[in-house]
């Protein structure tokens, strides 16, 4: 299946739905060569950020805000055609979201405060006010910046 196709189906589909679909793309897309550990990571900046309201509304707002995830990166004909990591990616997705609708204080959180990660081999930004979080595979997690839940 091609990405444009992912994130179309994703635009008919309830909310709940969608932003599932949009976070599994984004997994698969981001970290399917990494360990579940490191997928897993990815999912909880995605859903720190989306919990923050600066980046969108939703986790696909989140993970389609330009430039940000390989969503916007990645041409749309793109194939996500390894079916055993796209499964790993919908199940690792599920779990993260499941895990994220908990308080805060009891989620497990594998890189508390991270907003942002890069992969060195595609990457080297240079946020000046970066303080790194963890490092998990080829993956460095950073918080560039504190989030707060939006305000309801």
């Amino acid at each position: 299946m091609k990405l444009a196709w992912i994130l179309w189906l994703a635009s008919v589909l309830p909310p709940q739905t969608a932003d599932s679909l949009c976070l599994s793309a984004t997994l698969y897309l981001e970290a399917r060569d990494q360990s579940v550990r490191g997928q897993k990571a990815v999912a909880e900046v995605a859903l720190r950020r989306e919990e923050s309201g600066l980046w969108g509304d939703s986790m696909c707002d989140v993970v389609t805000a330009r430039k940000q995830f390989a969503p916007t990166l990645v041409p749309p004909g793109t194939r996500l055609s390894n079916t055993e990591a796209w499964a790993q990616a919908v199940t690792v997705a599920l779990e993260a979201e499941q895990n994220w609708a908990l308080p805060p204080g009891e989620r497990k959180e594998i890189v508390p405060g991270a907003s942002h990660f890069l992969a060195h081999s595609i990457a080297s930004p240079s946020w000046r006010n970066a303080y790194q979080v963890a490092t998990i595979g080829d993956h460095t997690f950073l918080r560039v910046q504190k989030l707060r839940p939006r305000q309801s």
